[in-house]
């Protein structure tokens, strides 16, 4: 039988079980849905029966695996989700272990495998040093330097969606996360029934999906609301720039399918929030992964654990 990776996301919507070799490309794929009241059960059940199949057909050497919420690297214990229940102190990295014949197996939270799959394999390739922020549900981050990620001393770092944004304890993630973006959209088009929003809207949830296509139709509520927005990114970005000054600063996750509106605007407001002497400041650009950034760079960890 072929020999494979095996690169396993473990997400608040989706879990993804992929294969590939050493170049970290994907070979194949086994996609499932997140069931939230299936908690984390249901979950591992799909991933049990993932590796099982696989089992069957290939020789799996190592895996690797991104995690949707905090983990203990010493152990490859889940600390918790903030999504699913069933994680708390969960040995996630024993149990792959034990389900596949005892191969070595990295634990990794997603913003960080994400951060590695775009550092390695996508739009951060060939750079010493890259600053991953992933805009979803919630907002994570991920640093890596000289083709490692950057950890911190106790079970986590890069933790950029919780700097404050003021004295009233706000956050970087209650702003301008997918969810808080979508909040703010539908709020707006509740108050203002006639706006090119409000008429494209057709059902709750996923707003942010409307804003480009809202703001070339003329929507100068929308266009204000996404002006905050990255203003705020690049408020919490000036941060990151200021303490570590990395190469490139890459936009990923569902608010980055914005595209290229939101990575100007991103850059442009950063411009005006760092100081004199990091100019030029780095270069502000959008993910290339796409869904495949954790699975890739949980690929490259299997390699590294290989």
């Amino acid at each position: 039988m072929d020999s494979v990776l095996v690169g396993i996301e473990i997400g608040g919507t989706k879990i993804q079980v992929v294969t590939g070799g050493r170049d970290g490309a994907i070979s194949g794929r086994q996609r499932f849905v997140t069931i939230p009241s299936d908690g984390a059960d249901g979950i591992r059940k799909h991933i049990a029966d993932a590796l099982a199949n696989l089992a069957m057909r290939q020789t799996i050497t190592a895996i690797g695996v991104g995690f949707g919420g905090p983990i203990d690297r010493q152990t490859g214990r889940t600390c918790c989700s903030h999504q699913i229940a069933g994680w708390d102190d969960f040995p996630l990295g024993d149990w792959l272990c034990e389900l596949a014949a005892d191969v070595p197996v990295v634990v990794e939270n997603d913003a960080n495998t994400a951060a590695f799959g775009e550092a390695m394999n996508g739009i951060g390739r060939g750079l010493s040093s890259v600053f991953y922020v992933t805009l979803g549900s919630g907002i994570g981050g991920g640093l890596v330097i000289d083709g490692s990620i950057f950890h911190g001393h106790t079970k986590t770092e890069a933790e950029i969606g919780h700097i404050r944004l003021g004295p009233a304890r706000e956050t970087l993630e209650s702003r301008c996360s997918g969810w808080a973006v979508d909040r703010r959209l539908r709020e707006y088009a509740a108050a203002n029934p006639n706006s090119p929003l409000a008429k494209r809207l057709d059902g709750e949830g996923g707003e942010a999906r409307y804003l480009a296509k809202a703001m070339a139709d003329g929507d100068v509520g929308v266009r204000a609301i996404f002006d905050e927005t990255c203003t705020q990114l690049a408020f919490g970005l000036s941060h990151v720039v200021h303490l570590v000054n990395p190469a490139a600063i890459i936009l990923g996750g569902g608010l980055s399918l914005v595209g290229e509106p939101l990575r100007a605007g991103v850059e442009n407001a950063l411009d005006q929030l760092i100081m004199d002497v990091l100019q030029p400041r780095p270069s502000v650009r959008l993910a290339k992964l796409g869904e495949d950034a954790v699975p890739v760079g949980a690929l490259l960890l299997a390699l590294n654990a290989h």
